[in-house]
């Protein structure tokens, strides 16, 4: 009986250590997963293709690990490094990063590209009642049942022709011929409508139960011995050891028993593997306290601030989807930065960030969408939360610019993109378009020359605005064509052909046709000209609008330089005491990563400065100072008589 309860107890703790998303390692370990779940469990299989150099990649990975916390035991999440298998994205025509697709009975149902949550959540739905309403079998001896008491004239013939026909329209993981899904449903709604109602259906799939595998192992296991019995004792009087003969395998078999070993190495290591919690380590919870300072915004501006403000014992929170601005998304090496040498710009985020860490910063990993200042403390307002504080600091950095053209819209997620450490390494040994004459179009470009076939330059000037030495290494490299004084007026596309050759018979005729880059029409300035340039995709790097929209009718704009945010006196400071704007939110001029950061440090001072002038200290020290100071008051006026005695207040002295 204790054994039993103890199992009880422990089942729960020991199903805590499966991931509740789990990353694919290899092609062969993806389709065997595919595999599974449509013929054992028929669950459906959400897949996150992704990048760690991707920014929107990183902002959607929470919300893709909350979702499937949220739905577990109704599908099977999982992701897939896009740099790291190569195969797998370009077998399902990946062009875009985050990238997701959505598999029920091995086939491809649906997919998206970008970091929408809604779109994210209702797509899942959709996949999850699809895969219930289809959990449906027809056995052959309920439809014979059924017409025998419905229609004596049909005969066993006319029910094997009714049931064939059924399991023929099941075109994929049906290798016993059964009439299920769909095609089970479509029946049992056909005979309704004849003869008023349908036949018995089963479910195909029942849930796993916890502990079900082991169980199962066991009984197996007890069977087989008894079925067994006679041979294993035949054995034993010959002398001869219970081993595989080896010698005796083909190559084919051992390979395949080699397999199937690593196979089950591999399910035992997904077992054990516990979730990335690092996102959510240090996240923010909610006090009954203000809090003192808190930065909107996670690139350099804002992690700067964070530093110098949690080093001043402020506790920042920081609160922005963790994708780290620009920076993050900086394919090539930082080298205009003292002091780092040789590394990318999402390896400075990740040290920026781990150092505001250690000082004790917070972090709420949301968008915000609104501050309100009208009453004190100010607000911070998030799609799930509002962080109530003292003082705001402002970094949120800016967003790119778009053409406008068209075909740019309708194209986004199909080669078209603003990212190209993003999504450069889907157009390996392609020809790309990049779109600009700054830094960001120069950095771009000599990103995508490290895998493309070629690289155009589209620029309606003679001159590049970047820097001279990005400039000049573009000019240089011999993957790279310039077009000077040309305009990019349209984008053309082409229908994307399907995933694989199997899945052709089951095309959707109502299904929108999915449409990726196949070129573009561009036009000379001077002569107007245009010509058209063949290309598998457009990178569009035309500069960025600061990220203020939610500070409207908030805090004042610069008169010059709409969406810029207005500082006061040389200052951080803006038109809203407690508000603080650094970084390229209020820097039309320079934009540059160290730029802000320094930006950052000097709101973070602006900031403390303020709260010691108005006062506004740690109220939640200050209150519990308060509290131990009354609690000893109250013990010294008390008497000796009065003496506390722990086992009376517990109800009479233990013994």
């Amino acid at each position: 009986m204790l054994s039993r309860l103890l199992l009880i107890f422990l089942l729960p703790l020991l199903t805590l250590s499966r991931p509740i998303v789990r990353h694919i390692r290899s092609t062969h370990e993806f389709d065997r997963l595919l595999s599974k779940h449509a013929t054992v469990t028929g669950l459906p299989v959400i897949v996150d293709f992704y990048s760690d150099g991707c920014g929107p990649c990183r902002m959607i990975a929470p919300i893709f690990k909350k979702l499937a916390k949220e739905v577990e035991g109704k599908a099977v999440f999982v992701k897939v490094d896009t740099n790291a298998l190569h195969e797998l994205s370009g077998r399902y025509g990946v062009r875009s990063l985050p990238t997701f697709k959505f598999f029920l009975n091995g086939k491809k149902v649906n997919e998206f590209s970008g970091a929408g949550e809604q779109q994210l959540r209702q797509f899942t739905t959709d996949v999850i009642s699809r895969a219930q309403y289809e959990n449906v079998l027809l056995s052959r001896e309920s439809l014979a049942e059924y017409y025998g008491e419905k229609d004596a004239s049909k005969s066993a013939d006319d029910v094997d022709k009714v049931y064939k026909k059924c399991s023929d329209m099941v075109k994929e993981g049906n290798k016993d011929k059964l009439c299920l899904g769909g095609a089970a449903r479509n029946l049992v709604k056909s005979l309704k409508k004849k003869y008023g109602d349908g036949p018995k259906m089963d479910v195909r799939f029942q849930p796993e139960e916890k502990g079900e595998k082991e169980s199962d192992g066991k009984s197996d296991s007890s069977s087989s011995s008894n079925a067994d019995g006679a041979s294993a004792k035949k054995k034993q009087s010959t002398g001869k050891k219970d081993s595989p003969n080896l010698h005796l395998a083909t190559k084919e078999d051992l390979m395949a028993e080699l397999e199937r070993r690593l196979d089950a190495e591999r399910d035992a290591e997904v077992e054990n593997e516990e979730d990335d919690d690092a996102e959510e380590e240090h996240s923010w919870t909610p006090s009954q306290f203000p809090e003192r300072v808190t930065i909107i915004g996670g690139g350099p501006a804002g992690l700067s601030a964070a530093i110098y403000a949690a080093r001043a014992g402020l506790k920042p929170v920081v609160v922005a989807p963790p994708m780290g601005g620009q920076l993050q998304g900086k394919g090539v090496d930082v080298e205009n930065y003292p002091g780092l040498f040789n590394v990318t710009g999402p390896a400075v985020i990740a040290l920026m960030r781990q150092q505001a860490i250690e000082f004790g910063t917070t972090f709420e990993a949301e968008m915000v969408i609104g501050v309100d200042v009208s009453s004190r403390p100010l607000k911070v307002i998030t799609n799930s939360s509002t962080i109530e504080t003292h003082a705001i600091i402002v970094a949120t950095g800016a967003e790119s610019n778009w053409l406008n053209v068209t075909g740019e819209y309708e194209l986004r997620g199909g080669g078209v993109s603003s990212c190209a450490t993003c999504d450069g390494h889907m157009y390996r040994n392609k020809h790309v378009i990049v779109v600009g004459g700054g830094d960001t179009a120069m950095e771009d470009a000599l990103v995508l020359a490290r895998t493309s076939e070629s690289v155009t330059i589209i620029h309606r000037r003679d001159t590049f605005r970047a820097s001279k030495v990005l400039a000049q290494r573009v000019m240089e490299h011999p993957s790279i064509e310039i077009r000077w004084n040309t305009v990019l007026t349209e984008i053309l596309g082409r229908p994307l052909e399907s995933d694989t050759a199997n899945q052709s018979e089951d095309v959707d005729l109502d299904a929108p046709v999915t449409k990726v880059v196949s070129g573009a029409m561009v036009k000379d300035v001077y002569t107007g000209e245009e010509t058209k340039i063949d290309a598998e995709a457009v990178f569009v790097a035309i500069g960025h609008t600061p990220s203020t929209k939610f500070l409207e009718d908030v805090v004042e704009f610069h008169p010059d330089h709409p969406g810029y945010v207005l500082a006061k006196d040389g200052s951080t400071r803006t038109s809203v005491p407690g508000i603080f704007a650094c970084g390229d939110v209020a820097d039309s001029i320079y934009r540059q990563a160290i730029t802000s950061a320094g930006s950052g440090a000097a709101a973070a001072l602006d900031a403390e400065r303020w709260l010691s002038e108005e006062g506004l200290g740690n109220e939640e020290a200050e209150f519990e100072a308060e509290l131990l100071a009354e609690m000893m008051a109250d013990g010294a006026s008390k008497t000796v008589d009065a003496e506390y005695n722990v086992y009376a207040e517990a109800g009479g002295r233990m013994t």
